[in-house]
């Protein structure tokens, strides 16, 4: 019986929709984090970093403890490989969110006025794409009981779908952002710029994860 017991063993895919939890967790901070950082009220940045920060840690715990009761011989009921790598472009949403706080926290950089709304626009685009990807998650859990296929596999696979479509909004959101940036580098100076671009890219960064772990979500559906 420990054998087959040690063959089947515990599904990991209640255990990655938490860890997708507590992912879309991380990112629900960056809107707070961007709000405090146009009210330069730095002591909040500082606080809500450390609150990422703890969030993050907890994901971590998460994601070492789905690897280590991950069954180690046959009877895992999706690819190995493919929710591994689910799992690391998880890891790095939240990853990538904590080094937004961060940035935001080493410097007290101030956000030009002109920015304020396409910043705005931007990370709300972010928090769309996450949520898609978690709603995806959670009904990826149905899944593994009707064996991957019906009217399930089709709510999750559109879900998938609507994801990439966000992310590709956020993409444009970027570009025009990026754009509207560098029309001030007279105006705030190099270095600003440079902060600027940073937490751009931080947060392109979440969006391109989220896409990727959608890509893993169908090829598990797939095979």
């Amino acid at each position: 019986m420990a054998i087959i017991s040690d063959m089947l063993g515990k599904s990991p895919i209640g255990q990655l929709v938490e860890h997708a939890k507590k992912v879309h967790e991380c990112v629900e901070q960056v809107r707070p984090l961007l709000n405090a950082l146009i009210a330069e009220d730095y002591e909040r940045i500082r606080y809500l970093q450390d609150k990422v920060s703890k969030i993050e840690y907890e994901a971590d715990l998460l994601k070492h403890d789905i690897r280590q009761n991950l069954p180690r011989r046959y009877f895992l009921p999706v690819n190995r490989e493919e929710l591994d790598g689910f799992l690391q472009c998880q890891e790095k949403m939240a990853d990538y969110a904590e080094d937004f706080s961060v940035i935001l926290m080493i410097r007290k950089t101030k956000l030009h006025p002109n920015l304020h709304e396409g910043f705005l626009g931007f990370v709300d685009q972010i928090f769309q794409v996450s949520g898609n990807l978690l709603a995806a998650a959670v009904e990826f859990r149905s899944l593994a009981e009707v064996s991957f296929r019906g009217a399930e596999a089709r709510m999750v696979l559109g879900h998938i779908e609507t994801l990439g479509e966000e992310e590709w909004k956020a993409d444009r959101l970027a570009r025009e952002l990026s754009m509207q940036m560098y029309k001030l580098e007279d105006e705030v100076g190099a270095i600003s710029i440079m902060f600027y671009e940073k937490m751009l890219l931080k947060l392109s960064a979440i969006a391109n994860e989220a896409e990727n772990a959608g890509d893993y979500l169908r090829a598990m559906i797939d095979k």
